[in-house]
């Protein structure tokens, strides 16, 4: 199945892929041989540690590559705001406590709870999914029961 991304988060994608390729690994490469001349390897917690990051770096570099492998650029055009899907922004009220919320739908791997980007495979967004504006929905989520209630759809 394909990573749906948008034109900037493709290419915000690529950027990270040569920051890490690039300063992330010399970063790592600096921290190890700093590391390395405490002395003994078998004792070495900051060795330890700085071994663990440099694999940490190179499967974030692994996973982003991968999903670029098989990548679908979406373009405003495509995007059916008729209803809830993928890079959608979708307008909740939470019928519980009555906040608003504004969310975009978006692959996995562009999601950032902070920036407002829920996962298409998320509770939440699984659970919006195809759904129209002015609906009701009850959605099971990890923390329970939660309902909203659509208020806008857009692109």
């Amino acid at each position: 199945m394909p990573t749906f991304l948008t034109k900037e988060g493709f290419e915000k994608i690529k950027n990270e892929i040569h920051h890490l390729k690039t300063t992330g690994r010399a970063e790592a490469g600096a921290a190890l041989a700093e590391a390395r001349e405490k002395g003994d390897l078998s004792e070495n917690a900051e060795y330890d540690a700085a071994k663990e990051e440099q694999a940490k770096l190179e499967k974030r570099i692994a996973m982003l590559e991968m999903a670029l492998t098989d990548v679908r650029i979406l373009e405003d055009r495509e995007i059916d705001a008729s209803k809830v899907s993928i890079l959608t922004t979708v307008q909740l009220k939470n019928l519980k406590t009555g906040k608003e919320f504004t969310y975009k739908i978006v692959s996995e791997i562009e999601a950032d709870f902070k920036a407002s980007k829920l996962s298409v495979s998320s509770p939440i967004g699984k659970g919006l999914l195809g759904h129209k504006k002015g609906e009701k929905v009850a959605i099971q989520t990890p923390a329970g029961t939660m309902d909203y209630h659509i208020l806008d759809i857009s692109k």
